[in-house]
């Protein structure tokens, strides 16, 4: 097992850990921490399961007298009542006692669906994140928000409920197809605009080694951007105020996957591509410079991240963003850059989204 660095979500009587490194995933020493109990409940999707269930089955098979499973249909046109009912369904039907624990393994949809039904299972049974992908470990599965989609909306279904702990097996990340792992990507680079222009020049210097998959550079973008978050949720556990700035990108991203299909763009390429929409409407409010906004297309672009988004229409991109969950008496609210390294919400005249939405589509 490689080093491991631990990131602390300080969150009261409702706190945990993030354990990074390699190795980690089947280690019984990592889970050992965790409440005993009568059983426990793996959930998993189609792809994760062949890779690594049996791996999390030992390392964690001497606590739980039962350890069940549920394989779910991968991919975010998956994340809805229907999925989220096969969870319950498990759990019932194996008589699962609210000392369960739940073990979501896989990437955003898995994290968010079993956060969602652990929140939900007889009021709050616990439950842990094991997050297989990069866009799982850096921002998903950090922060306590649970969710399924809506056709007219993404994530508006949900609820606030932290896990007990956080794993993130490096090793998992070798095996993410090119595409996941560069939508895991646009959630790394998102932390420099919003709150750290020293990570965002490392990622700009590195972003070969990334997209190499170099196990030190990940363990560095992995720790940096859970410190980020892990700062920011500490604040804001809610998204009263502060915690709205990693939602960078989201607002146009949600539309676009919202108006294309779940599914039809990975959640990473549409906040990538969502990113160099917002770049682009701060500096036409005057927030950042051109060059500025032309420095963080070109980096997410080498990322392998669209950077043009689908023709739509403007229209219907507004139509979507006024349902997101931001938006305040069907004002949309965009997280804009007010200078490199920081950010805020505010709202947006339509005519210049319209202006916005011209210049970055098609």
């Amino acid at each position: 097992m490689s080093p491991r660095a631990d990131v602390s979500i300080d969150l009261g009587d409702r706190s945990y850990s993030i354990q990074i490194g390699s190795g980690l995933l089947g280690s019984p020493d990592i889970f050992a921490g965790l409440p005993k109990a009568g059983a426990a409940l793996i959930v998993t999707n189609t792809t994760v399961k062949p890779l690594y269930a049996q791996r999390l089955r030992d390392a964690i098979g001497a606590r739980y007298a039962k350890v069940h499973e549920v394989v779910l249909p991968d991919g975010e046109a998956h994340k809805n009542w229907e999925t989220l009912n096969a969870i319950f369904d498990a759990l019932l039907a194996n008589a699962c006692d609210r000392k369960t624990v739940i073990f979501a393994l896989g990437g955003g949809v898995v994290g968010d669906m079993a956060g969602f039904a652990a929140a939900s299972y007889m009021r709050g049974v616990p439950f842990v994140q094991v997050p297989t992908t990069l866009l799982a470990q850096v921002d998903s599965s950090v922060g306590g928000k649970t969710a399924i989609n809506h056709p007219l909306g993404k994530n508006m279904i949900g609820a606030f409920y932290q896990p007990l702990q956080v794993v993130c097996d490096l090793d998992t990340l070798h095996t993410l197809p090119p595409r996941e792992f560069s939508a895991g990507l646009a959630e790394v680079i998102k932390y420099g605009p919003i709150a750290d222009m020293a990570f965002l020049d490392w990622i700009e210097a590195n972003v070969e080694a990334l997209m190499r998959r170099d196990t030190a550079a990940l363990a560095h973008a992995v720790r940096r951007s859970c410190e980020i978050k892990a700062h920011v949720v500490g604040q804001d556990e809610r998204e009263a105020g502060l915690r709205a700035i990693l939602n960078f990108g989201h607002t146009f991203g949600h539309a676009i996957e919202a108006g294309l299909g779940y599914g039809e763009w990975l959640h990473g390429e549409a906040v990538g591509c969502g990113m160099v929409m917002s770049i682009e409407l701060s500096q036409r409010l005057g927030t950042v410079d051109r060059a500025f906004a032309t420095r963080l297309t070109r980096l997410i672009e080498r990322a392998g991240l669209p950077v043009r988004g689908p023709a739509l229409g403007p229209d219907r991109y507004i139509e979507l963003m006024r349902v997101d969950k931001k938006a305040e008496a069907g004002e949309i609210k965009f997280v804009v850059i007010d200078a490199p390294g920081h950010a805020s919400v505010r709202g947006a005249p339509d005519a210049l989204v319209r202006d916005v939405l011209a210049a970055t589509c098609g």
